[in-house]
């Protein structure tokens, strides 16, 4: 497609609706970690969909089986058996220790089942109004409910009201959590994520994790663990939590599970696996036939190809070049995350970045105001994350040099 004869105007288009601040390119198609947009210019990807694309762009493995369960059924509806759903849900038990999954079609879909579940546990329980523990800074969607759980006001505002029966607590702090609860019979579930995605990549630490999992456990709590952006492999685990030898009780997966088609998930342990009866929930597409062969051949793709060992490798050495590159950069305030989910986040507001990258040839995200996000097709090589490296410090070092500090 020629440059000189675009196809694209950078402007809102007038039906639909004004939601997203988007950046002035449309993608028309992609090979491994590269995408071209309309105009043909070619760019790495460093975001992969927002940690959806596991295995990149027109995967070899991906695309025919896909297009095998395309010619033969995408939709049936859930008054009937799904077989792939069984086997799908057969191999999340097996690489999460837990017992029993129900299919949706998005991450937010997975949460507000979660909460759900969480709900219905106290009331089996006697109690009238539970109460589930948030954290600062959390992010698990949009819905009123999930968007009452998470932690940003400047999400939350012009939706009021939100939804009650929250108790908000700092990260990492295992005394601020028992103090929130102490003498409250109504607490009946912990929720966060492993590692902040929206929130600018902030993990929770091992010994954290640890400490919550003895306290649930003692309280008879639910923990529940959003993996949805940390999960599926992008820490070198299939799951961020396993680094702390940890298993949940109630687990939220999507975005990388389908590669690119919508899938959603919710993974539950003995203690949350027959809390759900007929009719207590629903839905229309999740756990269609597509969704469920793309979440069974990404999984075959990521053990057949070692994606896994790749994700841990290839995040510590991406990690530890822009470590080195950025090292005594005034601005810089921290490099953090695990595996594929990296943060660099600087001490002033940088969202023009996204924009500047892209118009280098790089696609990457801004969250959480001053926090480069890097999520990656785990395929990614170790001359791309190169590439990576050297097409993004120049573009922070001249923002931190022309841009005031906050």
């Amino acid at each position: 497609m020629n440059a000189a004869a675009p196809q694209f105007i950078e402007a809102a288009s007038p039906h639909v609706m004004n939601t997203y601040g988007r950046v002035s390119i449309a993608l028309s198609h992609g090979q491994g970690c590269r995408v071209w947009d309309i105009n043909g210019k070619p760019y790495l990807d460093a975001l992969g969909g927002i940690a959806v694309n596991t295995l990149g762009h027109n995967h070899p493995k991906l695309v025919p089986a896909l297009q095998d369960q395309i010619s033969k059924i995408m939709h049936s509806s859930n008054y009937y058996h799904v077989p792939g759903q069984e086997q799908l849900a057969a191999k999340l038990v097996e690489l999460s220790g837990m017992t029993n999954v129900f299919f949706c079609s998005t991450g937010l879909e997975a949460n507000e089942a979660a909460l759900k579940l969480a709900r219905k546990f106290g009331h089996d329980k006697g109690i009238d109004k539970p109460v589930i523990v948030v954290y600062e800074k959390a992010f698990h969607g949009r819905s009123i409910a999930t968007l009452s759980a998470t932690g940003n006001v400047k999400v939350q505002q012009g939706f009021g009201p939100l939804v009650e029966g929250f108790i908000r607590v700092p990260l990492n702090d295992i005394d601020a959590l028992k103090k929130a609860t102490a003498g409250n019979p109504n607490v009946v579930a912990v929720f966060f994520e492993t590692i902040q995605g929206e929130g600018g990549i902030n993990p929770m630490r091992v010994e954290y994790l640890q400490q919550v999992r003895e306290l649930c456990d003692q309280q008879d709590w639910l923990m529940m663990i959003d993996e949805v952006q940390c999960g599926m492999g992008r820490t070198g685990k299939w799951f961020a939590h396993q680094w702390a030898g940890i298993q949940p009780d109630v687990m939220p997966l999507a975005k990388g599970l389908g590669s690119g088609v919508p899938i959603g998930a919710v993974v539950a342990g003995p203690k949350a696996a027959q809390i759900f009866q007929p009719g207590n929930h629903g839905t229309t597409f999740g756990g269609n036939p597509l969704s469920m062969r793309a979440g069974i051949e990404t999984i075959r793709i990521m053990e057949e190809d070692g994606l896994l060992a790749h994700a841990a490798s290839l995040g510590e050495h991406l990690k530890s070049s822009l470590t080195r590159a950025l090292s005594g950069v005034t601005g810089v305030k921290e490099i953090r995350g695990q595996g594929l989910m990296l943060g660099i986040e600087l001490d002033r507001p940088c969202g023009v970045l996204t924009q500047r990258a892209a118009d280098a040839g790089l696609l990457l995200s801004v969250t959480a105001d001053c926090v480069v996000r890097l999520v990656p097709p785990l395929i990614m090589s170790v001359a791309e994350a190169d590439e990576v490296v050297g097409l993004l410090v120049p573009l922070i070092k001249q923002f931190l040099a022309e841009t005031p500090a906050a």
